[in-house]
C-alpha cells in the first residue's frame, strides 16, 4: 500500500482528461500526490479530424495524439499510460478489463475519476465507464487472479461531459480549481488537434466558478474570477461530519 494519496484517471480518449478533470489533477499534484492517467485510445479516429484532412495516415495520428497527451500530462503533473484500444468505436473486452485491474491494483486510488455511463453522442464514454467500473470491482475481489492486493473502495466521480443535459449530468460536485486553472489552460494548450475546445472549457470553468459562489455563501471570500469543474458522486459519501 502506498502513504502518498493517489488519483486514478481513466479516459477513453487522449484529451477527455484534459477537458474534464483537468484541474482536479493540477490540484492533486499541487498538493504533491500521485495522480495516474489511463488513456484506453488516443482518439485517432473519431476527434483528430484536423490531422486526417491533412492527409496523415493512421499511425501519424496515434503518435501525434499521444506526443499532445504526454505534453498535457507534464503540464498537469500526471503520469499518463496508453493502452491503444482504439477508438470509435472503443469496444469492451475482458483483456481491457483486467488490464485496468492490474492499473487498480498498482496504483492503489484513494479516488476515480471517469466519465459517465450516458452520453448519445459518443458510446466510447460510457464504453470506458464500463469497463473503469467493472475493473474497480473486480479489483476488490481477493480471488480474482491478478497482481497485487486487493483494493479497497475508493470513491468514484464522473466528470462532466461536453452536452451535460443531454447524458443526465448534474453537477453535484463543483470543484473550486482557481489555483490551478492556469496549468489546465496550458496542457489545453498541448492539443492543438482539438483546437476548438480550448476556449469551450475556459467558459465552462468560469459558469462553473460562478454557481460554486453562489452555493459557498456570499461571505466566503472567493475571488471573482472563480473557476470550477463539476462532478457526479456514483457511490455515497462516508462521513462522521455533514458538511
Amino acid at each position: 500500500m502506498t502513504s502518498t494519496r493517489t488519483l486514478l484517471v481513466i479516459s477513453a480518449h487522449a484529451g477527455d482528461f484534459v477537458w474534464r478533470a483537468g484541474g482536479a489533477i493540477a490540484l492533486a499534484t499541487s498538493r504533491g500526490e500521485r495522480a495516474k492517467v489511463v488513456c484506453l485510445s488516443y482518439g485517432e479516429r473519431g476527434e483528430s479530424a484536423k490531422a486526417w484532412r491533412a492527409g496523415k495516415t493512421l499511425e501519424e495520428i496515434k503518435a501525434i495524439r499521444r506526443e499532445e497527451a504526454e505534453h498535457a500530462a507534464a503540464a498537469l503533473g500526471a503520469e499518463i499510460e496508453f493502452l491503444d484500444a482504439g477508438d470509435y468505436p472503443l469496444v469492451e473486452s475482458r483483456e481491457l478489463v483486467d488490464r485496468l485491474v492490474g492499473v487498480y491494483r498498482e496504483v492503489v486510488p484513494d479516488v476515480v475519476l471517469t466519465h459517465p455511463p450516458a452520453d448519445p453522442y459518443n458510446g466510447d464514454h460510457p464504453a470506458a465507464a464500463r469497463m473503469a467500473l467493472q475493473a474497480r470491482v473486480l479489483a476488490q475481489a481477493i480471488g480474482y487472479d491478478a497482481p497485487g492486493e486487493p483494493l479497497g473502495a475508493p470513491p468514484v466521480f464522473f466528470f462532466e461531459p461536453h452536452q451535460p443535459e443531454q447524458c443526465g449530468f448534474k453537477p453535484e460536485v463543483l470543484l473550486d480549481i482557481t489555483p490551478v486553472f492556469g496549468a489546465k489552460r496550458k496542457a489545453m494548450e498541448c492539443l492543438p488537434a482539438q483546437q476548438h475546445m480550448w476556449d469551450y472549457y475556459t467558459d465552462l470553468a468560469r459558469r462553473r466558478g460562478v454557481q460554486l459562489k453562489r452555493n459557498a455563501g456570499p461571505n466566503l471570500g472567493l475571488a471573482h474570477d472563480t473557476m470550477g469543474e463539476a462532478y457526479m458522486r456514483l457511490y455515497p459519501q462516508v462521513t462522521d461530519v455533514l458538511s
